[in-house]
């Protein structure tokens, strides 16, 4: 009995080690069909979710991929706020794939907790804003700016599973989904 119980044992050790180190963090992430490159990234806490991104500190834009995990029918969105803190007065980006295979990318302005999500048009420039989806994952890329509340910014995150009329509904109200959040220095990280 022993033999056996420390097989399965030394069994399980090399399955959760294997499985650990294939997840993709930000650092060791290639975007594919692309040679996009990108100087920094986080992986955030909340949401499987990562952000990657490029400062440019001459025209005060950022190039930014946000990657999320997310089955379809699903969405992601990636969002700076420049009033304040936390959802509501975030400029956001939001992606979703379609029922034909293509993927939607779009902005909005999140303006209370129950948003319109319809297209909008932001407080500042966005620029090449398109979207992939590939192996349950969602990615948005954009060029952000300029911004003109400096180098830090309050930034939100989400995912979300609900739609109406092909717009984005409601994410859930607990847990991960409301604690996606933070203050970002997008020349440190």
């Amino acid at each position: 009995m022993a033999p056996t119980s420390r097989t399965i044992l030394l069994f399980c050790v090399l399955i959760s080690l294997f499985l650990g180190s294939s997840a993709q963090s930000c650092s060791n992430y290639t975007f594919s069909g692309t040679e996009k490159t990108f100087k920094s990234c986080r992986d955030l806490p909340y949401l499987q979710a990562h952000l990657h991104w490029n400062y440019i500190a001459s025209t005060k834009k950022v190039d930014i991929a946000y990657r999320a995990t997310q089955t379809s029918p699903g969405w992601i969105a990636w969002a700076i706020n420049p009033t304040g803190t936390g959802m509501v007065g975030s400029e956001a980006l939001v992606a979703f794939l379609n029922p034909n295979g293509s993927m939607t990318a779009y902005t909005t302005q999140i303006d209370s907790y129950n948003p319109s999500m319809q297209p909008r048009a932001l407080r500042f420039g966005v620029s090449n804003i398109r979207a992939e989806y590939s192996n349950d994952e969602m990615i948005i890329f954009a060029v952000i700016g300029p911004l003109k509340t400096g180098t830090t910014v309050n930034h939100v995150w989400q995912v979300g599973n609900s739609f109406s009329d092909d717009i984005p509904q409601i994410h859930s109200t607990s847990g991960p989904n409301i604690q996606s959040m933070e203050q970002l220095d997008l020349l440190s990280g």
